[in-house]
């Protein structure tokens, strides 16, 4: 099973690109995590990578090293790639070589997306994310972390109108080549998070599994 997930920031497709890595024995693989993993073991690529961490790494960077990462034994049985390709270029160049089964685009209302990004706090230790109410501790229950905001949560507004520039066109694109499963949260019956995110799952995988 070949996927990704493409949707605005805080649309929930990081809650999901985990829970079906864990349903279908396949990695969960975001950009952010490949950059981190080429720059530590210092791979031609990752060394390259490294001098744009503070800003936007270059496609062709990107495009090389996810490429590398999906060639890799444990993506023998497919791959959710999460976060890429973010441009139509990064897509073709990716398409090239590799195939997706499906891309699962998270349709949602800009309103929304902002209220849970603004609500959202990080683990600064493992990551972990939480959103904050009356009940939210100041630290990770996993790790003991600090709970923080990352400062990319607060340039919500920018991270949407780059998404809408740059990202948004792939849903055309992948629409004329028969791989959108479009998922509109707004037809999301449960109230409660925990719930909308099991909703969410199981028409998901209700999907998938009729392609396995």
């Amino acid at each position: 099973m070949k996927l990704s997930m493409l949707g605005a920031p805080g649309c929930g497709k990081g809650t999901q690109a985990k829970k079906l890595s864990a349903y279908y024995g396949i990695p969960h693989i975001s950009t952010g995590d490949i950059f981190r993993k080429a720059i530590k073991e210092q791979t031609e690529l990752g060394k390259l990578a490294e001098k744009y961490m503070s800003k936007l790494v270059p496609d062709e960077i990107t495009i090389g090293l996810v490429k590398e990462r999906v060639q890799e034994p444990d993506c023998a049985k497919g791959y959710i790639l999460d976060g890429f390709p973010r441009t139509i270029a990064q897509a073709e160049a990716f398409l090239e070589d590799n195939s997706f089964d499906k891309i699962l685009y998270f349709n949602i209302d800009e309103q929304t997306v902002i209220n849970r990004i603004l609500a959202r706090r990080t683990c600064s230790n493992c990551g972990e994310i939480y959103i904050a109410d009356e009940n939210l501790k100041p630290s990770c229950v996993k790790c003991g972390g600090e709970l923080v905001i990352r400062p990319e949560d607060s340039k919500i507004e920018e991270r949407i109108n780059t998404y809408n520039k740059e990202t948004f066109p792939l849903v055309d694109f992948f629409k004329s080549k028969g791989l959108i499963f479009e998922i509109n949260t707004q037809d999301v019956k449960a109230t409660e998070a925990s719930e909308q995110i099991e909703e969410i799952f199981n028409i998901i995988t209700k999907e998938l599994d009729a392609i396995k």
